[in-house]
């Protein structure tokens, strides 16, 4: 709770406690106050609980204002019991309501010195308590608790469980065992106690859930996992079905193909024989060009050489008149 909270210290234990008190003395309220070794970070807080169970008076634990506060807040009650309502008899019936309402739970281990320094300094802690010792538990009880735990949880089976409790007895006690033999020989302690068994229990049961968790989930992903192969299996056979379909088909493409091939090799076979046919059209072509082109430059050359002749007697022409033609007339 709050008491083991960092900071914490005795002025805030005071203002804890003077409200416990009002709880308890004036609105008569029934109050645990519980306090552990872990919830006392300074010996001061000891003084405080010292004087609460010594008296029930802890010394300047309200302020004037809260201290009238409390005193108005019982009067009405001191009235009703045909006391006088006096400072004196108010505090008095506060502080006994608070003793008989207010029980102080200590919770103190033994191991070490610190209890019996503590005893020391603070009588209180050990003269107006009832100490409650816990002793060793015999095998017998530590096998019905252990039982009595086993048979409520279900991941436990009921045929086992008195087994198992067996076994956590006799682990406990031979811990025990094991632990005065390492006293005797190291001179040191190693406690054990029915908290210690109660512990291991838990232990048990947590380890148990922890592994029931662990093989549901291996389980669930080997579930998982056949599902998928099963899956996968189906997959793998509607594949199967599908090629072998289009086997059927290639090799029916393949057959066209080689068909097509076979008419293609003959085809290409005329091409070829219609090519050499054409090859040879060529050259004869090529030659009959050659023939033309050497014809034509030797017309060329012969035009070439008449022309001078031609154009002498176009020339000539060109001089003749009337009288040259009538010349011509009388031959």
């Amino acid at each position: 709770s709050n008491y083991s909270r960092k900071g914490y210290s005795t002025t805030d234990l005071k203002a804890d406690l003077a409200q416990l008190y009002v709880k308890a003395g004036v609105k008569n309220v029934g109050t645990v106050f519980m306090l552990t070794d872990a919830q006392i970070p300074d010996e001061k807080f000891l003084v405080l609980i010292n004087d609460l169970l010594a008296s029930g008076e802890i010394p300047d634990l309200f302020v004037d204002d809260e201290l009238e506060n409390v005193i108005n807040g019982v009067r009405n009650e001191v009235k009703g019991l045909g006391m006088q309502d006096t400072r004196e008899n108010c505090w008095k019936f506060f502080i006994d309501r608070v003793r008989r309402q207010l029980k102080v739970v200590l919770c103190f281990s033994l191991v070490g010195s610190t209890l019996r320094v503590r005893g020391r300094k603070f009588p209180a802690v050990v003269n107006c308590t009832c100490i409650d010792w816990f002793h060793e538990w015999p095998e017998a009880a530590m096998q019905s608790v252990a039982l009595r735990f086993l048979s409520d949880d279900e991941l436990v089976p009921d045929n086992l469980c008195k087994s198992i409790s067996n076994f956590m007895a006799y682990a406990h006690i031979s811990v025990n065992d094991i632990s005065k033999k390492y006293l005797a020989n190291e001179r040191r302690y190693n406690y054990t106690t029915p908290k210690s068994f109660l512990e291991q229990i838990k232990l048990y049961q947590t380890l148990m859930r922890k592994k029931a968790t662990e093989l549901q989930q291996k389980m669930e992903r080997l579930e998982n996992g056949l599902t998928k192969l099963q899956s996968t299996a189906a997959q793998v056979d509607d594949l199967k079905a599908k090629l072998a379909a289009q086997e059927v088909e290639l090799k029916q493409k393949n057959d066209d193909a080689d068909k097509l091939i076979q008419i293609v090799g003959v085809e290409t076979e005329k091409v070829s024989k219609e090519k050499e046919i054409a090859d040879a059209e060529e050259l004869k072509v090529a030659k009959i060009n050659k023939d033309v082109s050497e014809k034509q430059r030797s017309c060329e050359a012969d035009l070439a050489k008449a022309e001078p002749a031609l154009k002498a007697a176009v020339e000539a022409l060109n001089t003749l008149n009337k009288t040259n033609f009538t010349e011509l007339q009388a031959f």
